[in-house]
């Protein structure tokens, strides 16, 4: 019997191993009472005044939010987005703090994200792993390959909507100000988990701000 193996499973499972007994071994994580995704998150990960630097960096690198074209439609993400400058001592400590709580390896870890969603700015259903059906997948194998881990902190409260909504696991989580989710693209035999669709879904009134630290299975770049 021939077991057919996708891209990058391997690496997506010895990854998850790793980081999955290291996030339960610490008593200060809480893991989502679900099976169908592993989905943790952490309180006060971030200083407010951690939030409010990060906020104003958002708001000088905002740009309209990209995607591969050949994998969503118009307007699926209508929020504003861009990257940090890795060298930004703030941006380098706070990314230095995620590698080490996932214990994962720093050159492994995607450039952090920042976005801002308006009135109206959602992002719809979707998986952060990427297709290796897709034609996107012939660049992105050879820059780091499979997005394994995700890690996402809330920078403020929102007046009203942008929760991150998990759409399989039927969990809408609130934002709250410097919390940290993180969650495992994979399952555990390494397979891309369908249980990690998520949203974000629209912002009725005020904004709202969030950084994304994406970890691949090798180094990024």
């Amino acid at each position: 019997m021939t077991i057919t193996r996708i891209p990058d499973q391997e690496a997506c499972k010895r990854i998850g191993e790793n980081v999955r007994k290291r996030l339960k071994g610490d008593p200060g994580i809480y893991q989502l009472p679900t099976d169908k995704a592993e989905i943790f998150a952490v309180g006060d990960f971030l200083s407010p005044e951690e939030c409010e630097r990060f906020i104003a960096l958002i708001d000088k690198i905002a740009r309209p939010s990209e995607l591969h074209e050949s994998a969503y439609v118009a307007k699926f993400r209508t929020s504003y987005s861009g990257n940090f400058d890795r060298d930004d001592p703030l941006v380098k400590s706070v990314s230095r703090r995620i590698d080490d709580l996932l214990g994962m390896d720093s050159e492994n870890g995607e450039t952090i994200q920042g976005q801002r969603y308006l009135p109206g700015q959602e992002f719809k259903p979707h998986n952060d792993w990427f297709y290796t059906d897709q034609e996107y997948w012939n660049i992105e194998k050879d820059r780091g390959g499979q997005r394994c881990w995700t890690a996402m902190a809330f920078l403020n409260h929102v007046e009203e909507g942008g929760h991150t909504h998990f759409v399989e696991v039927g969990a809408s989580i609130e934002p709250k100000p410097g919390v940290l989710l993180i969650w495992n693209n994979a399952t555990v035999e390494g397979l891309p988990n369908e249980g990690t669709l998520h949203a974000g879904t629209p912002v009725i009134s005020g904004q709202k701000y969030v950084l994304t630290k994406w970890y691949r299975t090798r180094r990024f770049g």
